[in-house]
């Protein structure tokens, strides 16, 4: 960061998450990008559902090109104070817990293509039965 930039808290760049004044934080930067909302390619709610948080995974997810990268130049307005910066919200994942209906559905799932064919089997030998036995009374 060179002297005379700009240094923001995260709190004043999550503020600015509106139509009319929209920051983003991308890679420990501030971009006004306000006036890029109607040019942006993939429409200006992908920028909007971006700002008030930081948005570097939400850019590098995308695969922006050079010439994209080199476009934000012009709407860079200074640096984060990197110690304000919350970390990202981990999701949670529960540990799986078997239980009895998981094991019965589980159970059934496996055994039913197996199943099937033999009910077919034994429907068709039924028949067969029956017919054989219809003939022999007539």
């Amino acid at each position: 960061m060179g002297s005379g930039e700009k240094v923001f808290v995260f709190e004043d760049v999550a503020k600015n998450k509106e139509r009319n004044n929209c920051w983003l934080l991308i890679s420990g930067k501030v971009y006004d990008i306000t006036q890029f909302l109607e040019d942006h390619p993939g429409g200006d709610e992908v920028l909007l559902a971006a700002s008030g948080k930081d948005a570097t995974q939400d850019f590098e997810d995308v695969g922006h090109s050079d010439d994209a990268r080199n476009m934000m130049k012009k709407y860079y307005i200074g640096e984060v104070d990197s110690s304000t910066v919350p970390p990202p919200k981990k999701i949670k994942t529960q540990p799986h817990s078997v239980t009895r209906k998981d094991d019965e559905s589980g159970f059934v799932s496996k055994m039913l293509p197996l199943l099937v064919p033999l009910l077919i089997l034994g429907f068709a030998f039924g028949l067969r039965f029956l017919g054989e036995k219809g003939k022999a009374e007539a």
